[in-house]
């Protein structure tokens, strides 16, 4: 009897302890909060376009949500006669309409840009000098498709404008300059934005504008600068709004080295109580501030911001460009109720323009750095990820098309054994997977 009491006991203990062990079991189970197992970057990439949300979204203003997340407002949904495809507004790719060929602008402009000299004496001296001469020695380490193109020939812009939706970016960043100034290597091109925003228009892409820092720009000179934006193009369809964390709708404005501008003059333009305040104006708007140095960081919140970007698509090139920073920078920004945008890009090589720059080099490595990179992006769980870039081809960042080529004097990288289109589609496939991971998100 005592041993048949034995037994029950250590049954009824095994059972128990089964339930308990069943029941802790089912309290881990919860959805993924972070990757999936199976991200692009580590496997092919399977879609499953039949559980997208899909909502329509009106092509006359499409907004990206600040937190929280709402995912079906970031992205349309088209059919075309094949198949069905998304593109995504918190995708954001940065744009240069600074090229020009003798046959739309007389001469070449960007292509044939010097060689930049370092700024040690002792070191440029044991370096090339003069400048490139198209089209059979172009300041690019690679070649594009199209050639040394024009920014105003009407097929170029629908070439890109095409590209771009076939890579599933929502919103081209569009470097930008006022009427009448450009960098030191090129010419005034303000007055192809209207071309630019109703290509875009075409293929539902929108344009946020990309403040260059020209000689004399300075707060006072911002507010004009915006306002001028807001008046010529706010009502173009093709002007990208972003709902921020308030439920407004307000532009999105990059402003690049926003650093040269001490945080005490950017608070007069963007803090409240600021001496010629853009806010609660019909001029307001989302300003993200470009991170290089971690100092950055305070100046940035002083200077009444609502976010940063790190815009360098090179991996340990200064603070806010190196991928292992990006957690630290997203706490900070999550902290004090700012965006974080990362920048990812495919690549880096700008020793066509500035042949002492050898270091900071990184290798494509068909594709595995950009997949490492928008890994990077995506694990901080921003709300807008960005590509460098389009089209900077003297930095060597381009995801646009590029073909091999062989001159007498120069033998360009490419993107072989691949196709063109290589870096297009990487941005798709990771487009859709950062959509699918934000969904995971709010869950």
């Amino acid at each position: 009897m005592t041993r048949l009491r034995k037994k029950a006991f250590i049954a009824l203990f095994l059972f128990t302890l089964f339930i308990f062990g069943t029941m802790m079991g089912l309290r881990t189970l919860k959805p993924s909060d972070g990757f999936s197992d199976l991200a692009p970057g580590m496997g092919e990439f399977v879609g499953e376009r039949g559980g997208d949300r899909r909502r329509p979204v009106s092509n006359d203003m499409v907004v990206s949500p600040g937190q929280p997340h709402l995912a079906s407002d970031t992205k349309v949904v088209f059919t075309k006669s094949d198949r069905d495809y998304s593109i995504f507004y918190d995708v954001q790719i940065f744009y240069y309409l600074w090229y020009g060929n003798p046959q739309m602008d007389g001469k070449y402009i960007h292509w044939d840009h010097v060689l930049v000299p370092h700024w040690d004496p002792k070191i440029a001296a044991s370096h090339a000098k003069g400048r490139h001469t198209p089209p059979e020695d172009i300041a690019s380490s690679f070649y594009p498709e199209l050639g040394p193109y024009s920014s105003r020939d009407p097929t170029v812009l629908e070439s890109h404008m095409s590209q771009i939706e076939a890579a599933a970016a929502g919103v081209l960043v569009l470097s930008w300059y006022p009427p009448g100034i450009a960098d030191n290597h090129g010419e005034p091109c303000e007055d192809l934005v209207p071309a630019v925003m109703d290509a875009a228009h075409r293929h539902s892409i929108k344009v946020a504008f990309h403040i260059q820092p020209y000689q004399g720009r300075t707060d006072l000179s911002m507010y004009d600068n915006i306002k001028y934006i807001i008046d010529k193009y706010g009502n173009h369809g093709a002007f990208y709004r972003f709902r921020s964390t308030t439920g407004r709708i307000l532009p999105l404005f990059y402003v690049y080295d926003s650093y040269l501008t001490p945080p005490e003059a950017w608070a007069d333009l963007l803090h409240p109580a600021g001496a010629h305040t853009l806010r609660g104006t019909p001029y307001d708007g989302v300003f993200l501030a470009l991170v290089v140095e971690e100092r950055h960081k305070h100046d940035i919140l002083a200077g009444g911001f609502d976010g940063m970007y790190t815009y360098f698509a090179s991996n340990g090139f200064s603070f806010g460009s190196s991928h292992q920073n990006w957690k630290a920078v997203k706490d900070f920004c999550d902290g004090n109720n700012l965006l974080f945008v990362p920048s990812a890009g495919p690549g880096y090589v700008d020793t066509a323009v500035r042949p002492w720059n050898n270091h900071n080099t990184r290798n494509r490595v068909n594709g595995r750095y950009y997949e490492t990179s928008l890994q990077a992006a995506l694990s901080v769980r921003p709300e807008i990820v960005t590509i460098t870039s389009f089209n900077e081809w003297h930095e060597g960042t381009q995801i646009e098309k590029a073909v091999p080529r062989k001159t007498v004097t120069r033998l360009y990288l490419d993107y072989q054994p691949h196709r063109s289109d290589l870096y297009l589609e990487l941005t798709r496939k990771w487009a859709e997977h950062f959509n699918k991971e934000k969904d995971k998100w709010l869950m």
